[in-house]
């Protein structure tokens, strides 16, 4: 029996996936948490094989947390699961650690092929986004914005562009505040901006 945390910050989704394997003799939910520093809570205390998890989390958001899952509990496997453009976050999520990235949009079947996927020791990515991760084509306008930057960048574009200042993205991304302005101007610089309002401008065009 896989063991499965379901990690998001709306209960109707835990409480949905919860009642989707509750008669799923391969698949049992074990607990569902709704942000990332309750995931390392939790793993303390209970087995899980599969983590499912949305990127945008309380706390400490999905990438950063799966970073430290890497460190710490390097034997549990993370599919993301989440609404954001997976032509941004998909490669780079896998890249990251990750062992699947699967929309929000995906139906029942393509959920539980996922995580059996994933148990098997694949990973889990759309036809589309495993043609492009193989071909290394270019992909849509935002996607060929998106390769320009690193999965660090875009983290912290991403806060930028949700009004966090500085020191307040610092503290999330456990890095100093001038790691942070090296991120912006680097950001400026790939993305062809000169000031903070059109970097966010930019933001708001891939989606983040």
């Amino acid at each position: 029996m896989i063991k499965l945390l379901v990690v998001d910050n709306h209960p109707i989704v835990r409480k949905g996936l919860e009642l989707l394997f509750v008669t799923s003799p391969q698949i049992q939910v074990v607990g569902g948490v709704n942000n990332g520093e309750a995931i390392f809570d939790f793993l303390k205390q209970h087995p899980v094989d599969i983590i499912l998890s949305e990127i945008d989390l309380p706390k400490l958001n999905g990438i950063t947390a799966l970073r430290r899952l890497r460190k710490e509990f390097p034997q549990v496997k993370t599919i993301i699961f989440s609404s954001q453009p997976e032509e941004i976050y998909a490669i780079n999520t896998i890249k990251s650690g990750a062992e699947g990235y699967l929309m929000k949009t995906a139906d029942i079947m393509t959920v539980k092929e996922a995580i059996l996927k994933v148990n098997d020791g694949n990973v889990y990515l759309s036809h589309e986004i495993a043609e492009q991760m193989s071909s290394k084509k270019r992909g849509s306008r935002s996607g060929s914005y998106y390769k320009k930057l690193s999965m660090r960048e875009i983290e912290v574009l991403k806060l930028l562009a949700s009004g966090r200042k500085n020191k307040e993205i610092a503290e999330e991304l456990d890095i100093n505040e001038k790691t942070v302005s090296t991120y912006k101007a680097r950001l400026m610089k790939k993305l062809n901006v000169s000031n903070i309002v059109d970097l966010i401008s930019r933001a708001k065009l891939l989606e983040l």
